[in-house]
């Protein structure tokens, strides 16, 4: 496999908090379905500070274009910020779907 193929075969997990309007208008229920569209695994949960946790774990390109979506999300969110970290998952960290709570 050259590093072309392996590179575009590359699964990241990427930690976002995102800030503004995103409780309580379907947030983690539209992310979810992306998520499960996109072949992404992880999960989205309310904070208690009114943010929403999102961990995604898929191909580059898939975690990428979910991001982007994170800053628009379902239509009757307002979102102010996405702060995104990469993650180091250990293999029984990996997530097996994508959940929500």
């Amino acid at each position: 496999m050259s590093s072309a193929e392996s590179s575009k075969d590359a699964r990241i997990a990427r930690r976002c908090l995102v800030s503004g309007r995103v409780q309580g208008v379907y947030y983690r229920a539209t992310a979810a379905e992306r998520a499960r569209a996109a072949g992404i695994t992880g999960h989205a949960l309310n904070l208690p500070d009114g943010r929403v946790e999102v961990l995604a774990y898929g191909s580059e390109r898939a975690v990428a274009e979910f991001i982007a979506w994170l800053w628009m999300g379902p239509s009757a969110a307002k979102v102010s910020d996405v702060v995104a970290e990469a993650l180091e998952l250990a293999s029984h960290e990996l997530p097996t779907r994508f959940r929500t709570g």
